[in-house]
């Protein structure tokens, strides 16, 4: 079968080096694509495809697929997904895996994730949504400052501040509405009580009807080791993450994904894809801080090397609503995803750099580097992106995993390079 996958990021990256090992994928077309997805090979020997075609392009990506006929897309990013890429290939009647537009809004839309997550008691921390600056400063001040300040709409995973103080808080507010350091995402924010635990990430596969959930993660979005800085769109990942165990996940599958799903067929929301709740693990329970509309990136990274089931076979279960048959089978060992990032991310950046030893960094088995922000100029790989590389291991143990991951990142070399030296850190706390 014949694939178009949309994005050009770490996480496409990832997903295009699993669906090619389907032995049912003769030809991956990928749009953009990257210097990396380039150099990926089907199981019948055909390079994957790179295509010229932006993301967010939407005539672009439908004319394409209206000429090539693919089998299946498969929507990588968030934006793509709001803009409503699945509605238009489906009034096309061409297949396609992701969530419509109205179930896009879990992501797209702060304010209606908080709302909906309130009509239907799925656990979350005290909030209040806001269009003007000087009723989200008196509800701040009601937090003592203690706050994470979100953006409604879309800013690339950075588009949440967090405060201690009123000040602070006062600061962040003004940032976001007035300044509009995140452009219209910030018109109108949610502003949550600061919560204290441990946070992981969880996903869930679903087809509307019946639903699969991930093994455990845990992100890491501060730029800086210790959770220190602003927040990234994540520098590194693992899986499994130790926190919950099989009984603390049947709660969370009763008190988040039940109502969540029963919430969609209330509503009359059609969700079809991955949905990504981030959760913070609190002494009251776990409480959802946020939805997400799609694969977590770099959490896919970690995901797709411990994953054995065919992604193909899942992608077209979902599509023909048939998931609750599918047996989803994962691997023992743990994955650990170490962000390469460039200097100054995810402030300003350059571009451009050369990058050497990936061919030493995989020549290790267990070892693969998925490209984020790279790009072949004139037949050499250059930085390209504020996340240039996200370097994955497997290992028997997170510890071992750990120690593969960064052992293949010291073998890289580009000007400027970034990592975090703490993840997995807080799964290896004796």
């Amino acid at each position: 079968m014949k694939i178009l996958l949309i994005g050009g990021g770490g996480r496409e990256h990832a997903l295009a080096w699993k669906i090619v090992q389907s032995q049912r994928v003769s030809q991956l077309w990928v749009a953009p694509g990257n210097g990396g997805i380039v150099g990926e090979f089907t199981s019948r020997g055909e390079p994957v495809e790179c295509v010229d075609i932006g993301a967010e392009d939407l005539p672009a990506l439908i004319a394409f697929a209206l000429e090539h006929k693919p089998d299946l897309t498969v929507v990588g990013p968030d934006n793509p997904l709001s803009m409503g890429v699945v509605d238009l290939f489906k009034e096309h009647d061409l297949p396609i895996w992701g969530p419509n537009q109205m179930a896009a809004q879990f992501e797209s839309s702060k304010v209606f994730s908080q709302d909906f997550m309130a009509r239907h008691n799925i656990p979350t921390a005290r909030s209040g949504t806001f269009d003007f600056p000087t009723a989200a400063k008196s509800f701040a001040a009601e937090l003592d400052g203690k706050c994470a300040i979100k953006a409604d709409g879309l800013a690339l995973g950075k588009g949440v501040l967090l405060s201690k103080t009123i000040d602070e808080a006062e600061s962040a507010i003004d940032l976001m509405m007035v300044e509009q350091q995140f452009g219209e995402a910030g018109n109108s924010i949610v502003i949550q009580e600061f919560l204290e635990g441990v946070e992981v990430s969880l996903h869930i596969l679903t087809d509307g009807r019946s639903y699969v959930l991930f093994p455990t993660s845990q992100d890491h979005k501060r730029a800086f080791d210790g959770d220190e800085g602003l927040n990234t769109g994540g520098m590194g990942t693992y899986s499994p993450a130790p926190f919950l165990n099989e009984a603390e996940l049947e709660s969370i599958k009763r008190s988040v994904v039940e109502p969540w799903l029963q919430g969609c067929e209330a509503e009359g929301i059609d969700f079809c894809g991955i949905l990504y709740p981030g959760l913070m693990l609190t002494d009251d329970g776990p409480k959802v801080l946020e939805f997400n509309a799609r694969w977590g990136d770099p959490e896919t990274q970690a995901y797709l090397m411990r994953l054995e089931t065919d992604l193909v076979d899942l992608f077209e279960a979902c599509v023909d609503r048939r998931l609750a048959e599918m047996d989803v089978k994962w691997k023992e060992e743990a994955a650990v995803c170490v962000v390469m990032a460039s200097g100054g991310y995810p402030g300003s950046y350059q571009k451009g750099k050369l990058i050497e030893g990936i061919s030493d960094a995989e020549s290790v088995d267990t070892v693969k580097v998925f490209h984020a922000g790279t790009i072949l100029k004139d037949g050499e790989l250059v930085t390209n992106g504020g996340r240039v590389l996200g370097v994955t291991a497997l290992g028997d143990t997170i510890e071992k995993a750990c120690t593969e991951a960064y052992g293949a990142v010291d073998k890289i070399r580009f000007d400027g390079a970034h990592v975090r030296r703490d993840i997995a850190a807080k799964a290896l706390v004796k």
